[in-house]
């Protein structure tokens, strides 16, 4: 008897061939967009860990200057990663309907969106550090440090965001390779700037805030002139269009609300941490290190998800949308549970990695069976991410993501109202953090995807 499909049709087995051939070909397109980028987005932390390394040998206010200057950095470049998706999203949507100029176009206007806003932020950083800094309630030996270090960096700040444009442009395009070689290229630059201004010409924490400095203009300079060769080629104008980069800001902005929603989860989960102690406070910094690392992995997926929805609904085919939907969910899943299953197994020999106090590494290994769990989940979550920024559905991931943080508010409340420091404590936040946040994050996202209304189709 012939196979038939689950609508009843019969399916000759060249058909099965034909699918199996296409679902491969599909895998192969995945991995070929998320292997680099998983590669350029752990080249990126490894400036903060050189810099730290460098640092470290200067002594120790020196060392906590360097971590509280590079959480702002850090802070405020992760609010600008709407750069990145809303011109990965426009610039496939316009591939997909054929229309190379218009997403060129688009490119070229994103790069001069993200150069106004980083020269604004530039200013505005170097001008208020001394604030930021009393305000983060540095102690007195810090303050020096943590200055010196945000003033030096702050010219750096454009090409960061430079490269968050011009790295979206390139995804847009199916082009996760260049960005991986640029983003490895300067680690290994900022590595060598760093050693020699610190410790070389004897610069300090100053030192190590130029290096990066210069390795990220330098960095916003190459994938700037990758994406104007292309736009020269094409015929496209080089000059910003006001409604080209007002089209940016009316995407981008729902992308930040979205991005500002997770950032403050995490400062809440951070804050209810110090809240209970020491051990929970360790503990909860190597587990987030450690959740930040799978991260990665699953949002290099996201990243290939948002550049494949884009193309297919760009080209009008709900067909290959609803394909790469399933297939990029499946990888995610797949790859959440395999890790999962790695930090599970190996949480009593990773712990004391990091720590030599038992109740700390106790606490550390009980946890990661509660990320090992949740892991999974949090893959679909980051790939149904990826595909709805990929379909331009902003302002529904800017409102669930205000939603969920009021859901998950009340439960980490309550972990810091009636949880003890130590194990439990830890535990409990991930319950709450991993558990019901994200799974307040895959309910909102799942229950969109199932429908049709995100499915936009043409340019």
């Amino acid at each position: 008897m012939a196979r038939r499909s689950p609508s009843g049709h019969p399916v000759s087995p060249e058909g099965t061939r034909a699918d199996r051939r296409g679902r491969t070909g599909l895998d192969r397109q995945i991995l070929a967009l998320a292997v680099p980028a998983l590669g350029a987005l752990v080249a990126e932390p490894l400036f903060v860990l050189v810099d730290s390394a460098v640092v470290g040998r200067l002594g120790t206010p020196e060392l906590a200057g360097l971590a509280l200057a590079s959480t702002v950095l850090v802070t405020l470049v992760g609010l600008c990663v709407f750069l990145a998706y809303a011109t990965t999203a426009s610039v496939a949507r316009s591939l997909g309907a054929g229309d190379r100029d218009r997403a060129l176009r688009l490119g070229v206007d994103g790069l001069w969106l993200a150069l106004g806003i980083g020269v604004v932020l530039a200013l505005t950083l170097w001008m208020t550090t001394p604030l930021i800094v009393a305000a983060l309630g540095a102690p007195e030996a810090v303050v020096p440090h943590a200055v010196a270090y945000l003033r030096w960096s702050a010219p750096g700040l454009p090409g960061m965001l430079v490269v968050l444009a011009a790295t979206g442009v390139l995804r847009g395009m199916l082009d996760t390779r260049t960005p991986l070689w640029v983003a490895a290229s300067g680690a290994v630059v900022n590595a060598v700037l760093s050693v020699a201004l610190v410790l070389g010409l004897g610069m300090g924490v100053a030192g190590s805030g130029l290096g990066t400095a210069i390795t990220q203009i330098g960095m916003g300079v190459v994938l700037g002139v990758v994406v104007v060769r292309g736009a020269r080629r094409s015929g496209t104008a080089l000059r910003p269009s006001g409604a080209g980069v007002l089209t940016g800001v009316h995407t981008g902005t729902p992308l930040l609300v979205r991005t500002l929603s997770l950032r403050l989860a995490i400062l809440l989960t951070i804050w209810v941490a110090a809240g209970l102690g020491t051990v929970t406070l360790a503990g909860h910094q190597v587990v987030n290190a450690l959740w930040g690392l799978t991260a990665f992995a699953l949002d290099a997926l996201a990243i290939a998800a948002q550049a494949l929805v884009g193309r297919s609904l760009g080209a009008g085919d709900l067909t290959a949308t609803r394909t790469v939907l399933r297939r990029t969910l499946l990888w995610g899943t797949c790859a959440g549970g395999v890790l999962g299953v790695v930090l599970g197994a190996a949480g009593w020999w990773i712990a004391p990695l990091f720590t030599t106090d038992p109740e700390v590494r106790r606490a550390v290994a009980l946890t990661l069976l509660v990320v090992a769990v949740t892991l999974p989940m949090a893959g679909w979550v980051f790939v149904l991410d990826g595909v709805l920024i990929g379909a331009g559905d902003g302002r529904y991931l800017a409102v669930v993501g205000m939603i969920t943080l009021v859901v998950y508010a009340p439960a980490a409340l309550a972990v810091r109202a009636w949880a003890d420091d130590g194990v439990g404590g830890l535990v409990w936040l991930w319950v709450a953090f991993a558990g019901v946040f994200m799974a307040a994050r895959a309910l909102t996202t799942g229950l969109r995807a199932r429908g049709g209304r995100w499915m936009v189709t043409g340019g």
